[in-house]
């Protein structure tokens, strides 16, 4: 249990220098540095994410996030000034009207009536029919497409939903060592390939499950030779992932509620996995919130379809799962919340301060971290 129970936003604080946050992903996917926390004790070891086995036995069990991100990110001129705007597809509202729900900036140019063009594609145009908050914005979109051809169309022409903090000054050193590190590979496209985890199967996230990223499928097979379970849920991440907590009283905190679903498998396998006391991971922070929005007093968990608010943060008893694999994420944000409430706030803290002296790279495209007893 923890000692701190009146526990105040700016105690998540740490400086982060920017040339840390990482702008690209590793070449290969379990090539990133991960930092060890070994909760009981606090000690930390630095190995590669490809070392993630020698920490588990036979049967233990991994969960992972099977969502799927979509181009969510386009570019288009607003109609009669050519003024550009950034239009962020948040969700399909109407499939066969091709009503959305989106985001636009500059939002202040942005009205009701006007119509947008996109670069890419002369067929689709967007007219917008309604505000509903400060940025956003319905769109009907009009096309000749048939519905069936249309939301493909529409998503060749996005790009992958990066964080805002992901903003690649190019300087010439940049540059230099994009090419020799990605062989020259166009931007836009490896960003969709790679801001994508090998189990994204079910569209409807916005943002990527960070920690998937991850891994490979060498590193998967490696698990499976080891005799490693692997199941899989869904979390369709939402942009509440990268909103930043606006109060310092952190019990007056909220979340933005997000989908997700538990099958009844991975409920067997976690009953399965508890009854023999083997360890159960769990991969990213949505998976760790979903687990115990649906947990109950004896530590099961039941299938699931729907959504949570949950916010988590210390102190905080878990009863699910007792390894967390995570990014390392940014200062104050809700993710490094959760992260502390599991792995104990002095711990992590002082985990964190290691991983910045050391050079760890945070973020979405960052480094990982792995916590166990």
């Amino acid at each position: 249990m923890y000692k701190y129970n009146d526990m105040k936003l700016s105690q998540f604080r740490f400086r982060l220098p920017e040339e840390q946050i990482a702008q690209f992903p590793t070449l290969y996917r379990d090539d990133a540095r991960l930092l060890v926390l070994h909760r009981k004790t606090g000690e930390i070891e630095h190995k590669k994410v490809s070392d993630t086995v020698q920490f588990f036995d036979e049967k233990d069990l991994f969960i992972f996030n099977d969502t799927k991100v979509y181009p969510a990110r386009l570019f288009a001129q607003k109609e009669k000034t050519n003024a550009s705007i950034e239009v962020f597809l948040l969700r399909e509202l109407n499939h066969d009207s091709k009503y959305w729900d989106v985001l636009v900036d500059p939002a202040r140019k942005i009205r009701i009536g006007n119509k947008l063009n996109f670069e890419g594609d002369d067929a689709i145009v967007a007219e917008v029919i309604d505000n509903t908050t400060s940025r956003g914005r319905t769109f009907r979109f009009l096309t000749d497409y048939r519905i069936e051809e249309f939301v493909p169309k529409l998503y060749a022409l996005g790009y992958a939903p990066l964080p805002k903090y992901i903003h690649r000054p190019m300087s010439p050193e940049v540059q230099a060592e994009y090419k020799e590190v990605f062989h020259d590979e166009p931007v836009r496209e490896m960003d969709i390939e790679r801001y994508q985890s090998i189990f994204a199967n079910k569209v409807g996230a916005v943002a990527a499950p960070a920690a998937c990223l991850h891994f490979s499928k060498q590193l998967l097979k490696r698990m499976e030779i080891q005799g490693i379970e692997c199941e899989c849920m869904t979390s369709h991440m939402s942009l509440g992932n990268f909103k930043p907590i606006d109060v310092e009283d952190l019990t007056k905190a909220k979340c933005e509620s997000e989908q997700f679903s538990i099958p009844q498998k991975l409920v067997d396998a976690v009953d399965t996995a508890h009854k023999n006391n083997k360890r159960v991971c769990a991969v990213g922070t949505e998976i760790m919130r979903a687990l115990e929005h649906v947990v109950n007093t004896e530590g099961q968990i039941k299938a699931f379809d729907g959504w949570t608010n949950k916010f988590i943060y210390p102190p905080y008893n878990f009863t699910v799962a007792n390894s967390f694999f995570v990014n390392l994420y940014m200062p104050e944000s809700s993710q490094l919340l959760m992260v502390a409430s599991f792995g104990g706030y002095e711990e992590v803290m002082n985990a964190y301060n290691e991983a910045v002296k050391e050079g760890y790279r945070f973020g979405d495209y960052g480094d990982a971290m792995l916590i166990v007893d």
